[in-house]
């Protein structure tokens, strides 16, 4: 009798040490396709993605508007891919510019890309690191209840800042799809992307509509699901994030500190 109440103790305590699964954490992934407007066929392709792609498109293109309805009538998110200097054209901002000419270009470019929830910047590396015209940009995208992606084509950035600075809806890039345009390149950039989404618990990719992007993307985006991923749309992925800086990014969710005027 006593060997069996012994007994009892024993497997009682190691049920009770027996650890209790957590579940894995939940890792997300957002995508956006860049520089849509400028060739229809292969913008269908990106519409055609099997998930929430988002679509950013130029407004100084030939298809601008078009691309713009269909995405909106195929569910798509759509933003304003906005030229910044060095881009060029009528569209683009530059640092010499005064804001009422920046405001006209603006406009312009809503006028012509419709059915936007918000920004992105386009090329921009001398643009968005001028903190006087980042602060007019994010006050007047709040005023339009629009949200900004800031694109990081430069690590001087100062645009996700001034937007986290007023509280506007906005999350920043963490991996640039295809740099390197060979499908080889562009499916290490996916799984590295994968890897940042399990490690840090999301990711934001940016990626442009060459044949080869969207071969992989075709070929890869199903799989998603089995590697862990939940594929949201870019609004989703800013809730997920609350305006929080990653570590690559920032401190303690915080960008990086905005220079001293």
């Amino acid at each position: 009798m006593r060997f069996i109440l012994a007994l009892m103790c024993c497997l009682a305590g190691v049920a009770h040490a027996t650890p209790v699964a957590t579940p894995p954490q939940k890792a997300y992934l957002s995508l956006i396709i860049d520089d849509l407007g400028q060739n229809l066929p292969q913008d269908r392709r990106v519409l055609a993605l099997p998930g929430p792609v988002t679509a950013a498109i130029m407004p100084d293109t030939p298809h601008a508007t078009e691309v713009a309805r269909e995405a909106h009538r195929a569910g798509k998110i759509v933003i304003l891919h906005m030229p910044m200097a060095p881009a060029t054209g009528p569209f683009a901002w530059h640092p010499e510019l005064p804001i009422e000419e920046l405001e006209k270009r603006l406009n312009a470019a809503f006028k012509v890309v419709p059915h936007t929830a918000g920004i992105n910047n386009h090329m921009g590396s001398r643009m968005t690191a001028q903190p006087a015209a980042m602060a007019w940009l994010m006050a007047d995208l709040q005023r339009r209840h629009k949200f900004f992606v800031d694109s990081r084509t430069s690590a001087q950035t100062v645009a996700a800042a001034q937007a986290q600075k007023i509280a506007l809806a906005s999350v920043s890039r963490d991996v640039f799809l295809d740099d390197e345009p060979t499908e080889a390149a562009i499916y290490t950039q996916l799984q590295t992307a994968i890897s940042l989404a399990h490690e840090q618990g999301s990711a934001v990719l940016i990626g442009h509509p060459y044949p080869q992007t969207l071969a992989v993307l075709e070929r890869e985006l199903p799989k998603l699901k089995a590697q862990g991923i939940d594929w949201i749309d870019i609004e989703q992925m800013i809730s997920v994030r609350g305006n929080r800086a990653t570590a690559a990014h920032g401190k303690d969710g915080v960008y990086r500190p905005l220079p001293a005027p």
